[in-house]
């Protein structure tokens, strides 16, 4: 779906610099985080902020852990930086960039929690290598991951949801916390909602959830 261009676009994504991760498109070198934030923490990212609901909260929720957010989409990425700041919270970051470029930025081990909510399910059949649960996407992310590391991810799109579940596994992840109605089950308490969750799941979709800790790709005898 196209974003209208927003009014004054330029002004406010450059008075939001404070919060946003420069770099090099052309030849991107990895980022510092702990000199972004100038401590010491745990790291963790999104990937696909959209407009900021879910980090600015989990952020809010969690001061000590400090948060990288990536949208690709710049009208986008304005709100949930203006949200970011308007919320006074100085443990995010934003980075405006395609998740392919997430392993040349980041260096391994770098978050012991990668979210991906409510991704483009691109879903035509020959669309299925731009999905960010494609297994060569979550063989990219697996270094990013700590030792005991994990991916979480939601969407709305059974279809995707379905399709996903082998790709993980295949990519060498155990899967855990597994729900195909998140918010009539379980894992319900805590949950986070991004403002496409919420108007999704008031019209009646279901939202499914699943944990992904990476293991290791099983080799032929049966060992990882």
């Amino acid at each position: 779906m196209r974003v209208r261009k927003k009014k004054n676009g330029e002004a406010r994504f450059a008075a939001c610099a404070d919060v946003l991760i420069q770099y090099n498109k052309e030849t991107p070198a990895l980022i510092d985080i702990d000199a972004l934030f100038s401590r010491r923490a745990k790291h963790r990212i999104e990937i696909g902020c959209g407009k900021g609901t879910f980090i600015t909260e989990l952020a809010r929720r969690d001061p000590d852990t400090d948060f990288i957010a990536v949208e690709m989409v710049r009208d986008v990425l304005i709100f949930a930086m203006e949200k970011v700041r308007a919320a006074g919270l100085t443990n995010v970051r934003f980075l405006c960039a395609d998740a392919v470029l997430l392993d040349k930025l980041f260096a391994p081990a770098s978050f012991d929690r990668i979210y991906i909510n409510f991704c483009d399910p691109w879903p035509k059949a020959r669309h299925a290598k731009r999905r960010l649960t494609y297994h060569v996407f979550l063989s990219s992310f697996a270094p990013l991951l700590t030792d005991g590391g994990m991916i979480e991810f939601k969407t709305d799109n059974s279809d995707l949801f379905e399709f996903s579940l082998p790709e993980f596994e295949s990519a060498g992840y155990a899967l855990s916390c597994l729900t195909r109605d998140l918010h009539a089950s379980e894992y319900a308490d805590g949950n986070i909602q991004t403002e496409y969750e919420r108007n999704f799941s008031e019209k009646g979709f279901k939202i499914n959830r699943v944990c992904a800790q990476y293991i290791g790709v099983k080799k032929s005898d049966g060992t990882i």
